[in-house]
């Protein structure tokens, strides 16, 4: 055994049994064997002292002083915040929301191609046309001199005539969408703006089948619903017209407007100026009721005038039914050597 050395106090040995009582955990901490204690639970089991409003006792306005303070704007979280959401300031990372959540949802959709339909909210099926007529008529007769009743039945009257492009619309959306399930056909989606009318018909042709189907709907002042034949989960409701007209391009393979009226002509002039100036790559534009858009647009007229050239009416051309609308748009990329995938 080592003997201490003389003068110095010998250091006295570690036991088991201090060693243990030194590495004790603080009360209220149940360790195990090895001293480390249990994982952090999500729930303290004592507050934090921010959790604990001052006491009344400590000072008797407080209460209503922290209440105004949490009522206030400023203390709402800057995400859950609504009014700050929709305040002039704030319309970039808006912008940039509108188009990101529908592109997310587009992408775990597996949605990479698109054709795009558009037409008149008010080109309805033909059963409801004739409905409208019916009542009409019935008012007219009661009432033959009412000017404005004599107006709105000969606008159903063409209404009615047009109603037949419903159906076109819809035999469309049904003939992409069942070329879609063959193998080694094209695998386009139908998208529409959302609404009644045409675009209603080409979403329920692609429903007719079980196929995904897609909507872009605006917000409006007025309250407004989808058509019901959607698939859920694809269809978006944008605040910026900017956004949801990236979203009907992005992906399009193909545009095709029916018979409609500001917002088609929108949508159609938007894409053939995009084309026209190549700041898209061309694709199919197909105006369905060649009739139709010769009286709306004359575009003979405006090559005559030098306000568009002659290779511009090369940008589209006219259909009549849901098969030659969809020969052709396989025609044009037959031409272009390009496969529509």
């Amino acid at each position: 055994m080592i003997k201490p050395l003389r003068g110095k106090a010998a250091p006295k040995k570690s036991s088991k049994k201090s060693i243990k009582k030194a590495g004790k955990p603080q009360p209220g901490v149940r360790a195990d064997k090895k001293g480390i204690p249990p994982v952090a639970q999500v729930k303290r089991r004592e507050p934090l002292p921010e959790e604990i409003p001052k006491h009344p006792e400590e000072d008797p306005e407080a209460p209503a002083r922290i209440k105004a303070i949490l009522d206030n704007p400023s203390s709402r979280r800057s995400d859950s915040d609504i009014d700050f959401l929709a305040s002039r300031p704030v319309r970039n990372l808006r912008i940039g929301l509108d188009y990101l959540k529908p592109e997310l949802y587009l992408q775990n959709n597996a949605i990479t191609s698109t054709i795009v339909v558009f037409g008149s909210t008010r080109i309805c099926e033909p059963a409801a046309a004739r409905r409208t007529m019916t009542t009409l008529k019935a008012a007219l007769a009661d009432d033959p001199g009412d000017k404005d009743l004599a107006r709105r039945l000969a606008v159903a009257q063409r209404i009615l005539d047009k109603s037949r492009y419903y159906d076109v619309a819809r035999a469309f959306g049904r003939l992409v969408s069942e070329e879609a399930k063959k193998p080694g056909k094209p695998k386009c989606t139908v998208i529409t703006g959302g609404g009644p009318g045409i675009m209603e018909a080409a979403n329920r042709g692609a429903y007719d089948v079980g196929a995904k189907t897609v909507g872009l709907n605006i917000s409006l002042p007025h309250e407004q619903f989808p058509n019901p034949y959607i698939t859920p989960g694809l269809c978006f409701n944008f605040h910026y017209f900017a956004m949801r007209k990236m979203h009907f391009l992005q992906r399009a393979k193909a545009l095709v407007a029916f018979p409609g009226g500001f917002g088609t002509f929108d949508e159609l002039f938007e894409a053939l100026t995009l084309v026209q100036t190549r700041k898209v790559k061309p694709i199919p534009v197909v105006l369905v009721g060649e009739s139709y858009w010769k009286n709306a647009v004359d575009m003979d007229f405006l090559v005559k005038e030098g306000v568009i050239a002659p290779e511009d009416l090369e940008l589209f051309w006219y259909a009549e039914t849901a098969r030659e609308i969809w020969d052709g748009i396989l025609h044009w990329y037959d031409k272009s050597g390009t496969p529509l995938v």
